[in-house]
């Protein structure tokens, strides 16, 4: 009829929900998925918290006026995954510091050091607590400390890796040409007690004989060539196994 308008619905809207509860759910759901993560980064760094931030903002639609992102600047699911996966590690192996460090502690073990590096954590037995001068049988109190140390090693669950060391001195004996054989018959006769008296894996430890050629220390006085002279016993983290000690 002349005057009359065709009406849809009444209201001009299109059929189905409004569109701006579509767009408040989605806003909800990532307003949860950003305090999920919050929560699991809380003890990030600065740098990776922040480019989180970044790509949250630009898929919330909110980045500062004039501001971009650029390809590769976004965490993405995989990298949030390896950082708490390297979190939680650092943690346990937190953990095996302080356990170790109260079995040298509560049985008064002098000689030996305990410590963290880029490796995984580090078991030291310098000069005298596991070998006599020029020898690779293990003296019966040492197989006392090594027994201590035995369960908290194996229940690590993790590689491990013994570590003869030697200072400058040239030894040549009928035994050991050298002090790369001193250091590798060491190294070698720590994996072979543990395997033989307390059951470790074969496929978790290894030994390596090194001489004189990884100081800790210069060899330049009767003190520092007795630092050189150790064995390290190394529970190695998961991204260091092969890798080389700066």
């Amino acid at each position: 009829m002349p005057g009359s308008r065709r009406r849809g619905n009444g209201d001009g809207q299109p059929p189905g929900a409004p569109l701006w509860m579509v767009t408040y759910g989605d806003l909800m759901t990532q307003i949860l998925i950003f305090f999920a993560l919050l929560f699991a980064l809380s003890s990030t760094d600065t740098k990776k918290f922040d480019m989180f931030m970044t790509s949250l903002q630009g898929s919330l639609g909110i980045m500062q006026g004039g501001q971009t992102v650029e390809k590769g600047e976004f965490i993405e699911a995989g990298d949030i995954g390896q950082l708490l996966a390297s979190q939680e590690e650092q943690k346990q192996f937190q953990k095996l510091e302080q356990n170790v460090k109260d079995i040298v502690s509560q049985n008064n073990l002098n000689g030996v050091q305990v410590n963290l590096d880029e490796r995984g954590l580090v078991i030291r037995f310098m000069e005298g607590v596991l070998f006599d001068s020029g020898k690779a049988d293990i003296k019966e109190p040492a197989k006392v400390v090594l027994n201590k140390m035995a369960p908290i090693l194996k229940q690590s669950h993790r590689q491990i890796r013994v570590e003869g060391h030697t200072d400058n001195i040239p030894i040549h004996t009928r035994e050991f040409p050298s002090n790369w054989e001193l250091s590798t018959a060491r190294a070698v006769n720590v994996v072979r007690y543990f395997i033989d008296k307390h059951n470790f894996s074969p496929y978790l430890i290894s030994a390596a004989g090194y001489g004189e050629y990884r100081p800790v220390a210069p060899n330049d006085t009767d003190k520092h060539r007795a630092l050189n002279r150790r064995v390290d016993i190394i529970i190695l983290k998961s991204v260091s196994e092969n890798e080389e000690p700066k």
